[in-house]
C-alpha cells in the first residue's frame, strides 16, 4: 500500500489528484472545529463524551464534530440516508428503473440531482432534531430557548454544512482520488484515533484506581454524594474501566481484524471461460482462455455503511427528540431497544448487512448481460451451453459467493459488540465499525490508484 501510495506521488497527474485530496480533507477538518452559533459546545461536549449508543456512533462517524456542534457536526450522514432511500426507491418505482437504467448519461445526472435535494431534506429534519436535542437539555445560550432566530440559525448551519460536505465530496470524486463520500467518511473517523488511544490509557488507569482502592464509594461519599449516588457513580465508573487483559486483547483482536478483511477483500472466484476460434478477414482471432472474476467482497464496504444508518435511524429520531435510555415510556424503550451493544440491535445490524449485500451484488454483477456478452463475443464456459445454462450457473455461484461474502461482513461487525460486552468495554462495538470502514476505504482507494497508474502505462505503451 505504502508503495502504491510512493508510485502514485511520481505519476505528476496522480500527484495533481492526491493533492487536491488532500486540501479537501484539510477543508473537512478545518469547518469540523468551526462551532455553529448560540450552542454552549463545553456542556454538549461533555453529555456526548458520556453517550456510547447511537449519540456516540454519529459522533465517531463525524471526527467528533457532533459532539462539538460544529457547522460539519451532521457529517455526510444525510447524504448516506438519501442514497439509501432513492437506490431503493429505483427498484421500487419503474419510473426511476427506466432513468436509471436506460436514461445514460442524462439519466444518471437526474438521479443525482433527485438524490442531491433528498440530502438537503434529510439535513433540514436532522437540524431541526440537532436543535431539538440541545434545546431540551438547555444548552442553547445567547437568546431565548424558544427563539425562532436561534433555532432557523442552528438549522440552517447544519444543513449547510452537511450540503457542503456532498458537495466537497462530489469533488474528491472527480477531481481527486478514490470515492469522495467514504473518504470524507474515513478521515472522519480516523481522526478520532488519537482519541481512541487517549480513551484506552485513561480506561487503564481508572482501573488501577479501583484495584488499588484509589477510588471506592466511600471516595464519591466523602464528596456529599449519597449511598445511591455513590454506588451508581461507580457503576459509571466501573464502565469506562479497562483491565490491562483486555487492553491486549482489543488490539489483537482489531489487527486480527485488519488482516482478515485485507484477505478476504483480495479474495475471488474465477470461473474459466474458452473463446472459439474465429477467422475475420485473413487473421484468426479467439481460441484462447481466460476467466471471470467474481470477488466474494462485491459490494465492498457499503452495506456495512448502510446498514449502520437504517439500523440507527429510531434511535437516532428519539435522540434527537431528547430522549434517552432512561426515559420512560415508548422513547425510552426505543433508546433500549435499539442501544448499538443490545442483542437486537446486532440481529437487526446482521439482517440489513446481509441484505444490502445481495442488492449490492446484483446491481454490480448482472448474470444475463456477463452470458450474453460472452455469447456475442464466441465466449462460453467448459462444459455448460450460451444462454440459459451459462445464466443458471452464474446466479448459483454469484448466490453462493454473495452469502459468503456477507456472512464474513456481518461476523466481523458484531464480533466487537459481542467481544465489547464480554470485556465490558462497550466503545467497542463503534471502535469495531470504525476499524471495518478505514480498512474497507483504504483498500478501495488503492486499488482506484492502482487502475490508474496501470491505465496511464497502457497509454504510454500504445503511443
Amino acid at each position: 500500500m505504502i508503495q502504491t501510495i510512493r508510485n502514485a506521488w511520481r505519476v505528476p497527474e496522480l500527484k495533481k489528484k492526491m493533492l487536491f485530496t488532500i486540501m479537501a480533507l484539510l477543508i473537512f477538518r478545518l469547518g469540523a472545529a468551526i462551532p455553529v452559533p448560540y450552542i454552549d459546545s463545553d456542556s454538549l461536549r461533555a453529555y456526548m463524551e458520556s453517550q456510547t449508543g447511537i449519540l456516540g456512533l454519529m459522533n465517531a462517524m463525524s471526527g467528533s464534530a457532533f459532539s462539538m456542534a460544529t457547522v460539519f457536526a451532521l457529517s455526510i450522514q444525510p447524504y448516506i440516508n438519501s442514497s439509501i432511500i432513492i437506490q431503493l426507491l429505483t427498484v421500487a418505482i419503474p419510473a426511476l428503473e427506466r432513468l436509471a437504467r436506460e436514461g445514460g448519461e442524462e439519466g444518471r445526472k437526474k438521479i443525482a440531482s433527485i438524490t442531491r435535494y433528498t440530502t438537503v431534506a434529510i439535513a433540514l429534519l436532522q437540524g431541526f432534531g440537532y436543535y431539538t436535542l440541545v434545546r431540551s437539555y438547555g444548552l442553547v445560550n445567547g437568546g431565548s430557548l424558544n427563539s425562532i432566530w436561534v433555532g432557523l440559525v442552528i438549522v440552517i448551519s447544519f444543513t449547510a454544512g452537511s450540503a457542503f460536505l456532498m458537495w466537497l465530496g462530489e469533488q474528491i470524486t472527480e477531481f481527486g482520488i478514490g470515492n469522495g463520500i467514504s473518504i470524507i467518511l474515513f478521515a472522519g473517523i480516523v481522526s478520532r484515533f488519537p482519541q481512541m488511544v487517549m480513551d484506552g490509557f485513561t480506561g487503564l488507569q481508572l482501573w488501577n484506581n479501583m484495584r488499588t482502592g484509589a477510588v471506592s464509594e466511600q471516595t464519591f461519599t466523602d464528596l456529599g454524594m449519597t449511598a445511591e449516588q455513590a454506588a451508581e457513580q461507580m457503576k459509571v465508573y466501573a464502565r469506562q474501566a479497562l483491565a490491562p487483559w483486555a487492553l491486549v486483547l482489543i488490539v489483537i483482536g482489531m489487527l486480527a481484524l485488519v488482516v482478515f478483511i485485507v484477505y478476504i477483500n483480495n479474495a475471488e472466484r474465477r470461473i474459466p471461460v474458452q473463446y472459439a476460434k474465429r477467422v475475420v478477414g485473413r487473421k484468426m482471432y479467439g481460441g484462447q482462455s481466460t476467466h471471470i472474476p467474481m470477488k466474494v467482497s462485491m459490494a465492498g464496504v457499503m452495506p456495512i455503511i448502510f446498514a449502520q444508518s437504517i439500523a440507527s435511524l429510531p434511535a437516532t429520531i428519539c435522540g434527537f427528540m431528547g430522549v434517552t435510555a432512561e426515559s420512560e415510556g415508548f422513547g425510552g424503550g426505543m433508546m433500549r431497544l435499539f442501544d448499538t451493544t443490545k442483542p437486537f440491535y446486532s440481529v437487526l445490524y446482521f439482517l440489513l448487512i446481509v441484505g444490502f449485500s445481495y442488492f449490492y451484488s446484483t446491481m454490480a454483477f448482472n448474470p444475463v448481460e456477463v452470458a450474453n456478452n460472452l455469447k456475442k463475443n464466441g465466449g462460453f464456459i467448459p462444459g455448460l451451453r450460451p444462454g440459459k445454462p451459462t445464466i443458471d450457473f452464474l446466479m448459483r455461484v454469484l448466490n453462493k459467493i454473495t452469502m459468503f461474502g456477507a456472512l464474513y461482513l456481518s461476523v466481523i461487525a458484531i464480533a466487537p459488540i459481542i467481544t465489547g460486552n464480554l470485556v465490558g468495554y462497550s466503545s467497542l462495538a463503534i471502535g469495531g465499525t470504525s476499524v471495518i470502514i478505514v480498512v474497507g476505504v483504504a483498500l478501495e482507494t488503492v486499488k482506484q490508484m492502482e487502475a490508474q497508474m496501470l491505465m496511464r502505462h497502457y497509454k504510454g505503451f500504445l503511443e
